[in-house]
């Protein structure tokens, strides 16, 4: 038995000396025994260990953010936590702004019941590209999470893209949907412009300042700060105001998000779980349709695709919708059972020429007011060759808004020049054609006026018609009168219809 448990010791320190860690491979060579003769090579081996021999892990480090936890978040507001990896900033506007958020719980409560429709494809998208969760809060500062938020500086969507910034990162603003308001796309959009930032600037506080102030103004800032030798960190720069505030804006929503109980805020539960899916479209349909066979609201259906300004989608331009996660089966399957009339009840009119409103709405078939409010068009304005206008679809009409057009489709617009009857002067040897020359009139214009052909001549002194923009109008009346002409250039203003030169006349 003592002889046993002899060579069991023996055993026991015999295999605790192979799992000791050996010498370098250099000594480990010299001490290596000879090979036989016509055997293969050996050569020594060394276990390799990432950062050395493993050691067990203390109780502080376990407790400590270096181990992920296993449990899943129980809600998106825990995942988003979980994810904070931007420096605090400590600075006293911090708890000013923590102090305004937690003294309007009603403003904290719309705003973050606003934000559950979107806020975890924004966490998904921070967490693929490896971005702080922090980001996901960006809109609370730049929108209030609105989409159809627009500045002052003409910024729109919950991301606050200016138009300029926009078509920089590939944002469509056109005459049927603005991008910059798109959930999908002026998120990724805003993520690819933070990651720029960082990368120019190496900081997330700075980046943010850059994101609101410009990072041409943020780089000029730091450059004079460098040279008359102070920081260059965000509390360091002078920067306006409003730049001023984002950051501590962000950092005390941060705050309270961390700890909502610290503020006396309750958070809504917004699970860790999609709001909306994807549907592709494959033709131009009415959103009122849409939002029928999905079985939702149309101002729903708007909430979560805010880029369409019309009353129809133009597949060419917009292949996707979003719907609510549950509505999207409804959807596709009432869109797969519908086999009877059209999708849309709107197309697209290219105008072939400059023409009034009037004029356009008659060749639509539509009265001027709906041609105005369908297509935004302010009083006093012709509407330019080239435009888009959104007309209504005739049942003869199959084909589709063409991918250009849904793309590119714009609506430009020139004053309407408001003209006055005026009566000047012949001089010695006028004709039709010498006072269309002075007045830049068209020769066809002055003869239809004065009920004379176009090849006329006027006697020296003859008083001939004319229709003037005001103000010429004004000057020529003024030279009638120098000149002894009769009161009749000075008649009240009479309002006529359109001429082959498209002014109004009064």
């Amino acid at each position: 038995m003592k002889i046993l448990h002899i060579a069991c010791l023996a055993c026991a320190l015999w295999l605790t000396g192979c799992a000791t860690t050996g010498p370098s491979q250099d000594s480990a060579a010299d001490s290596a025994p000879s090979t036989p003769t016509g055997a293969p090579p050996r050569t020594a081996h060394t276990p390799v260990i990432p950062n050395g021999p493993l050691r067990p892990i203390t109780a502080a480090q376990a407790s400590s953010g270096e181990v992920a936890s296993l449990s899943a978040p129980a809600d998106l507001w825990d995942r988003i936590r979980r994810g904070f990896a931007m420096p605090d900033l400590q600075h006293e506007l911090v708890q000013d702004r923590e102090q305004w958020y937690a003294t309007r719980p009603d403003y904290m409560q719309r705003m973050t019941e606003r934000s559950s429709k979107y806020l975890f494809h924004i966490v998904e998208e921070l967490e693929r590209r490896g971005m702080p969760t922090e980001l996901a809060l960006l809109p609370y500062i730049e929108s209030a999470f609105n989409p159809q938020a627009v500045s002052s500086a003409k910024a729109a969507g919950m991301w606050q893209f200016m138009p300029a910034t926009g078509n920089y990162f590939d944002l469509k603003q056109n005459a049927f949907r603005d991008d910059r308001r798109d959930v999908l796309a002026s998120t990724r959009a805003a993520l690819d412009y933070l990651q720029k930032l960082y990368g120019m600037f190496g900081d997330w506080h700075l980046a943010l300042a850059a994101y609101n102030w410009g990072e041409g103004s943020v780089g000029r800032a730091i450059a004079r700060n460098q040279k008359q030798g102070l920081g260059t960190s965000y509390t360091d720069l002078n920067m306006p105001a409003e730049t001023r505030m984002y950051v501590p804006k962000l950092q005390a929503v941060k705050n309270i998000v961390a700890n909502p109980e610290a503020f006396r805020t309750e958070l809504p539960l917004i699970e860790n779980h999609p709001y909306f899916q994807t549907v592709d479209i494959t033709h131009d349909i009415d959103v009122a349709l849409v939002a029928t066979l999905a079985g939702i609201r149309e101002e729903d259906f708007r909430a979560l695709n805010p880029s369409f300004n019309k009353p129809v989608i133009l597949a060419a331009g917009t292949p996707q919708i979003l719907l609510p996660w549950d509505n999207a089966k409804v959807f596709q399957r009432n869109l797969e059972a519908r086999r009877e009339g059209q999708y849309a009840s709107w197309t697209v009119w290219s105008v072939p020429s400059t023409m009034t409103v009037s004029e356009a709405a008659q060749r639509a078939g539509m009265s001027d007011n709906d041609l105005r409010s369908i297509n935004n068009i302010p009083p006093r304005m012709l509407i330019k060759a080239g435009s888009a206008l959104m007309v209504p679809r005739s049942s003869a009409i199959r084909q589709d808004v063409s991918s250009h057009l849904a793309d590119n489709g714009q609506v430009a617009f020139s004053p309407e020049i408001v003209t006055r009857r005026t009566t000047v002067r012949a001089r010695k040897g006028e004709t039709v054609a010498s006072i269309a020359r002075r007045y830049k009139l068209s020769a066809a214009s002055v003869a239809d006026w004065n009920d004379v052909r176009a090849s006329a001549a006027f006697k020296l002194g003859e008083q001939v018609v004319v229709y003037l923009p005001v103000r010429q109008a004004a000057q020529a009346r003024g030279t009638v009168a120098r000149s002894g002409s009769d009161k009749r250039s000075a008649a009240a203003p009479v309002r006529r219809g359109g001429t082959p030169s498209k002014v109004k006349r009064r």
